[in-house]
């Protein structure tokens, strides 16, 4: 898709990569009020220089914006980064060459709970299996009215450790709570975000007490591969992992040797190191697995969230405020 509407005297606003954002089933028609607008679904690299000459304002999602990108951009004044992570933008650069980073947060976190749960009670009620054995004919076979194909428990029964605090991390802890589940967390400020029902432990006492663990601390070089052996060796059975924070957080060939060997009942994913994955990538073909296609902060309403405060960030910077600055 591309998309150019003009208005007079107002600055270039360049969509470098919107098709995430925006496949079809949002409308551009307010971003398109504040200047001259293209829109483009993705930018290859050699496309870059022609697309983004005139900019003044770039929206960028997970294009890679360096130092040289941006010295070749004479205009340039705004990165609008349409998510939180901003790690595909060389913040340092843009500081020194007086460009404004800004990036939006808080607007999935509903999104992503909805999916943590259809995530683990898929893998809980063996939903996928299920309805795979119906329909090749299973439960036509069966003498009785019913049958599963394996134990199936109770998510009430079940204790949820949450490896991270913040907003996500709480409303999850929401959901586990209001499941009747018992609900741990390690975080870097318990005392700070104390709250009823949540008990406070270290990340090995996490992964020994919980049979689920649901990850949502973001990936830096400290804790990158940290969900290893070690750790999935302390679960107690059931054990399960969920993972709609960042693939990068998991050993992966560790993960896939605990589903082997049946120390994970299940893993749920919805990041991986690599995105999109190659078609050899071993978690595809692993047993238990659920992966979807890095989509739990995606809902339309998520999107529409994060559409009007790209849009609100760039008004705000025209009328010199701070507004979820980044540099």
């Amino acid at each position: 898709m591309i998309s150019i509407k003009t208005s007079i005297n107002m600055s270039s606003i360049v969509v470098l990569d919107g098709f995430t954002l925006n496949p079809g089933d949002l409308s551009w028609k307010k971003l398109e009020q504040l200047g001259q607008v293209a829109i483009y679904d993705r930018t290859p690299p050699e496309l870059f220089a022609e697309r983004a000459a005139q900019a003044e304002i770039l929206i960028v999602n997970k294009h890679k914006i360096g130092a040289s990108e941006m010295d070749a951009l004479s205009e340039l004044k705004l990165i609008a980064v349409s998510a939180t992570g901003y790690n595909n933008v060389d913040t340092q650069a843009a500081q020194d060459r007086g460009i404004r980073v800004v990036n939006v947060s808080g607007y999935s976190t509903p999104a992503v709970v909805q999916h943590v749960f259809a995530l683990l009670l898929g893998l809980i009620n063996k939903v996928e299996a299920h309805d795979a054995s119906v329909k090749t004919g299973g439960w036509s076979a069966q003498q009785d009215f019913s049958y599963t194909l394996s134990t199936i428990a109770e998510i009430s029964t079940l204790k949820l450790g949450i490896y991270g605090f913040g907003r996500i991390g709480q409303a999850v802890a929401q959901a586990g709570l209001a499941f009747g589940m018992e609900v741990l967390s390690h975080h870097k400020h318990p005392q700070r975000d104390a709250t009823p029902g949540v008990t406070f432990v270290s990340l090995e006492e996490l992964f020994r007490q919980s049979n689920v663990v649901s990850l949502h601390v973001p990936l830096n070089d400290s804790n990158r591969g940290i969900v290893n052996k070690d750790l999935l060796g302390l679960m107690p059975t059931p054990a399960y992992l969920i993972n709609t924070g960042r693939g990068g957080l998991i050993n992966e060939m560790d993960v896939l040797q605990a589903l082997k060997d049946s120390k994970l009942s299940g893993a749920g994913l919805d990041v991986l190191s690599q995105e999109p994955p190659p078609v050899d990538h071993p978690l595809l073909r692993a047993p238990n697995c659920l992966i979807t296609p890095h989509v739990a902060w995606a809902t339309q309403a998520a999107r529409q969230r994060l559409l009007d405060e790209v849009i609100q960030n760039i008004e705000a910077f025209r009328r010199g405020e701070d507004r979820n600055v980044v540099v």
